[in-house]
């Protein structure tokens, strides 16, 4: 039998709305089951303690566990791509760090492009480096560094986490801005490179202030600057490499990123919590004991941030000649 126009446009029109209404239905759902969080890197490290803080919140939050799952390997390579090739629904993360922007350029073949492949959820925080020297070190300050490195050149050594990483681009930032000549000692983690700056046989190094500063207030180190546009809360008295070299400036950053296509009602929930989260008064006070400040925003935010962390970091990645190990 037909229908007369009017209800069959009515019926017509409610078909069009289901979809829309199951995908809000599930966002408000989400999650249902465990949500799985990769660290591409090793345990320990300022990610994966953001991560476990993290998601130890959002379990509380929304009633199902966040498990913190570490897949290092290939300069963090093999974990984003786990998450690259994982389903988009919502239920694999990825904790997105700077490294991944340093690697477009470090890596000349990649399985992924990680702008397109990954979307962007929220950030989560910017931890500044550390220059510090070991304190047999003669110099005690940035100016005094930079003439004795200039008056002994490739005779310092630099220590980094390996090829690619914070350290080691703060250290070739550095190098570029100043004209130094300084000798890049990549280590298999921050653990043995900071080790070996504590017992000499490095000079120099950019350590992550969450994993340095306590090695500072013992006096096992000497901070000569900290990298980030504006001292540090945590360490007050020690200035900026910018008061001595205009226009540097490195925070390494993380946060939280899904694979492409993942509905954007999830992405949008992830969002609102996230942000939630960095606005609860515990986490602030643990962000703020770790030198860190805070990222917040939309997720479209977080995306145009990392292109143009990209972008940037490019640059210094083809002036020091780098390739990935």
């Amino acid at each position: 039998m037909a229908l007369p126009r009017r209800r069959f446009l009515h019926l017509a029109a409610g078909a069009a709305l289901l979809p829309a209404v199951s995908r809000v239905a599930r966002a408000q759902a989400y999650p249902t089951r465990p949500v799985r969080i990769i660290v591409a890197a090793a345990a320990g490290n300022t990610g994966d303690l953001m991560a476990r803080l993290l998601g130890q919140w959002l379990s509380e939050r929304l009633g199902q566990p966040f498990i913190i799952e570490n897949r290092p390997g290939a300069g963090s390579n093999i974990g984003t791509e786990a998450v690259v090739r994982a389903p988009p629904d919502g239920y694999t993360l990825l904790l997105v760090a700077f490294g991944n922007a340093i690697n477009a350029t470090l890596y000349d073949k990649l399985n992924f492009n990680f702008i397109r492949d990954i979307a962007s959820v929220a950030g989560l925080i910017r931890v500044p480096n550390i220059m510090e020297v070991n304190p047999s070190f003669p110099a005690t300050t940035v100016p005094d560094f930079i003439a004795y490195a200039k008056a002994n050149p490739g005779k310092i050594n630099f220590a980094s986490a390996g090829t690619g990483t914070s350290l080691h681009i703060s250290g070739e930032l550095f190098k570029m801005m100043t004209g130094v000549d300084l000798v890049h000692v990549p280590y298999r983690g921050q653990a043995p490179a900071l080790s070996d700056l504590i017992g000499g046989q490095v000079q120099v190094m950019f350590d992550n202030m969450t994993t340095s500063i306590e090695f500072v207030r013992d006096g096992k180190v000497r901070p000569l600057a900290v990298t980030a546009a504006e001292r540090s809360r945590v360490l007050p008295d020690v200035p900026t490499v910018r008061e001595f070299v205009p226009g540097f400036e490195i925070s390494p950053w993380i946060g939280v990123g899904a694979p492409r296509n993942t509905p954007a009602e999830i992405v949008d929930k992830l969002n609102r919590e996230i942000n939630a989260a960095l606005a609860d008064p515990k986490i602030k006070a643990r962000i703020s004991e770790l030198g860190a400040t805070a990222i917040s925003g939309s997720p479209a935010d977080f995306g145009k941030f990392i292109a143009d962390e990209t972008e940037k970091w490019a640059k210094v990645v083809k002036f020091s000649g780098a390739k990935a190990e």
